[in-house]
């Protein structure tokens, strides 16, 4: 039907993407507020315009456990989650990327209980930041089909062969309609690959393998090392595919997105939506004559520790936007990254973190403003501290 233009939203655009990939096989589970996503996807499926055999199961666990199946049977396979959903998936999230298979999730990101809440922040993926799975975060709607369809062919390279989890802000993006430009059915295919290409499969009794066996102290390590090897391995595919779609679509991907940095003395990094809302904030400053700018975080993991810390190492004071709690650390998880990576470099730049956005809380252009201005002033004045709450009540 050649490359349209749609008014989607971003669960929706996840849909269109998986249907783009043409999958085998997915498992589905209902949650909020993720539960659209498969919705649109069964029409799909339900009116023949994908041939996937769509399986309801009836937990998040048995989710993930049915789609490490499909895909150690060599099917190319999907589902989607968010929040508690993940949480319950937890133990098969390390089978899955500990067994290298290549399942690609949409998580749609969304606070953690207790107390209840629907609404989004990264404390679920965050979560999961060390399972194995690689990392990409998307700022709209775009990106979401974007990151989707770079993800299937990330994950099965056979220099990587990982699970790769998609995130994207709960009803902020999974909600909210946005123009997306979606690909041509046949174009997407051809860059993705047209089907999985499995070396292995559990179906294949001409010659069996076995999968998931007991590892104890004889070869544990020497596995978990290729693991460890697989993840150095993905941030040159990630690379080469963002390079790659963007010669495709003119759309270009990497680790991370610079914005207005390149006079900046000061910087914010930010992941998901908020990067949309702080490139507003950027603007009014530099309308005001003040030298900053943004730095969007798309991938955490593998996290590009070298790239980034070369390219932060310029400024005077970084403000990190953190939207997960990380209890009893020194920071919230990207901070943390941000002076791991930081540390050794001769007169790194101040480093200071802001927890945000919890449970779904708004965060506002003008308040991006504030945390700016308060940056601008540690060039010459010492933070009282390197960890504030924003927005909090008193």
């Amino acid at each position: 039907m050649g490359r349209i233009k749609m008014a989607l939203t971003g669960n929706e655009a996840g849909a269109w993407a998986f249907r783009h990939a043409n999958p085998d096989c997915a498992a589905a589970f209902p949650i909020t507020p993720q539960t659209e996503l498969m919705h649109k996807f069964a029409d799909f499926v339900a009116d023949g315009d994908v041939d996937t055999e769509l399986v309801l199961v009836e937990s998040e666990h048995s989710a993930m456990s049915a789609v490490v199946g499909m895909s150690a049977a060599g099917a190319r396979a999907f589902t989607a989650t968010a929040a508690n959903g993940l949480a319950l998936m937890w133990e098969i999230l390390y089978i899955a990327a500990s067994t290298r298979l290549p399942i690609v999730m949409a998580v749609v990101n969304r606070a953690l209980s207790a107390p209840i809440n629907i609404h989004s922040d990264h404390s679920d993926t965050m979560g999961a930041r060390d399972a194995g799975w690689i990392q990409i975060y998307a700022e709209n709607s775009q990106e979401v089909y974007d990151n989707i369809i770079q993800a299937f062919k990330i994950a099965e390279d056979e220099r990587v062969l990982l699970p790769v989890m998609v995130s994207f802000d709960g009803f902020i993006i999974s909600h909210t309609t946005e123009l997306v430009e979606i690909l041509d059915e046949d174009e997407a295919l051809g860059f993705i690959g047209p089907e999985r290409k499995a070396k292995f499969s559990i179906l294949d009794v001409e010659n069996p393998i076995t999968v998931g066996p007991l590892d104890l102290q004889d070869y544990y390590m020497e596995h978990k090392r290729q693991q460890i090897e697989a993840m150095f391995n993905a941030p040159p595919v990630i690379k080469e595919v963002g390079k790659a779609y963007g010669e495709l679509t003119g759309r270009y991907y990497d680790f991370f997105h610079p914005y207005r940095c390149d006079d900046a003395e000061v910087v914010i990094v930010a992941l998901g939506s908020t990067a949309g809302t702080a490139k507003v904030a950027i603007d009014r400053m530099r309308d005001k004559g003040h030298k900053v700018g943004l730095v969007k975080l798309r991938v955490f993991r593998p996290f590009p520790h070298e790239e980034l810390a070369e390219f932060l190492k310029n400024f005077k004071v970084v403000g990190v936007m953190d939207r997960s709690a990380s209890f009893g650390a020194q920071g919230g998880p990207v901070f943390t990254e941000i002076r791991s990576a930081l540390y050794g470099l001769p007169n790194p730049p101040l480093v200071v973190d802001y927890l945000y956005g919890l449970g779904g809380r708004d965060i506002k252009a003008t308040e991006i403003e504030e945390i700016l201005s308060q940056l601008l002033e540690f060039r010459t004045k010492t933070p009282e501290t390197l960890f504030n709450v924003w927005g909090v009540r008193e």
